[in-house]
């Protein structure tokens, strides 16, 4: 009897999870879409587009064909690259054990919009390369300005959430990803402990160029709000919540990130070995 009991109530927690986890995706989803998450993903596609470019004119005799370029479209799948975003995120934020209010209401409020609207601006003008040298070029300019008030909640705003740090492993991750696709397609031998060393080489340089991507990015991005506003983006980023939100959103976007390129080192072996045929 007692063994029946506790199967109804086991019963009953299986039938309830389901529309808690569908509530708490419902939540989650519908913050990512306040964070601008498809326009984002609209500019990393653009982004993703031009890299495969790159890679075919260093890597392939004859640049980017045909068949290259739809594999890079195809890798670049703009909802496929949501979906992994919204499961991650919604993972790590369950992890996190925190409620969504906080964030929620900063990010639906005018100025949290408008801020999600400068970002992202700021990160499609940048897909332009004579934008970004521009943008990197004004801030060296003030780079030494020891007063510059902009400057210091910049400087605060990328340290409350570790993003020199967080970009580097990120990138570090999806390197290492890329040339574990292009040994596992036949272009190249190499171990694990070759790969972790020529990705290690590159920790440094990585690093000042982060920084500086960072600071030109934000410079540019929210140099039309005034002191106030930046000052209460900088404040929600130093709460817990706010810490919080910027680890699940790295979850998701590493976890992207380390898919894709994963499958471009995949991609580009298998077009390697198929012209040495």
């Amino acid at each position: 009897m007692l063994h029946y009991c506790a199967s109804l109530a086991t019963a009953a927690l299986i039938a309830i999870a389901p529309v808690a986890h569908a509530e708490q995706l419902r939540a989650t989803d519908n913050l990512l879409d306040m964070l601008g998450l498809q326009e984002t993903v609209a500019v990393m596609r653009r982004e993703g587009m031009d890299y495969g470019n790159e890679l075919a004119e260093e890597m392939l005799p004859g640049g980017a064909g045909a068949s290259w370029s739809r594999m890079v479209a195809q890798i670049y799948d703009t909802t496929r690259m949501e979906d992994v975003v919204r499961d991650g995120f919604a993972a790590a934020w369950e992890q996190e054990g925190r409620e969504l209010g906080e964030v929620t209401a900063f990010f639906a409020s005018t100025a949290g919009a408008e801020i999600v609207r400068l970002e992202v601006s700021a990160r499609d003008a940048m897909t332009d390369p004579d934008v970004e040298d521009a943008a990197r070029a004004a801030y060296r300019d003030r780079s030494d300005q020891d007063d510059d008030p902009r400057l210091a909640m910049i400087d605060q705003f990328i340290d409350n959430n570790d993003l020199i740090d967080a970009n580097v492993v990120g990138a570090m991750n999806s390197s290492y990803e890329f040339y574990a696709g292009l040994v596992d397609g036949g272009a190249f031998e190499m171990s694990e402990e070759e790969i972790l060393g020529v990705v290690w080489e590159s920790e440094a340089e990585s690093r000042a160029d982060t920084r500086e991507w960072l600071f030109a990015y934000m410079m540019m991005a929210y140099q039309p709000l005034d002191d106030a506003a930046l000052g209460d983006y900088v404040a929600i980023s130093a709460s817990d919540a706010g810490k919080a939100l910027n680890r699940a959103l790295f979850a998701g976007f590493d976890q992207m990130y380390t898919e894709i390129s994963y499958a471009l080192g995949l991609a580009l072996a298998h077009q390697m070995t198929a012209q040495e045929l």
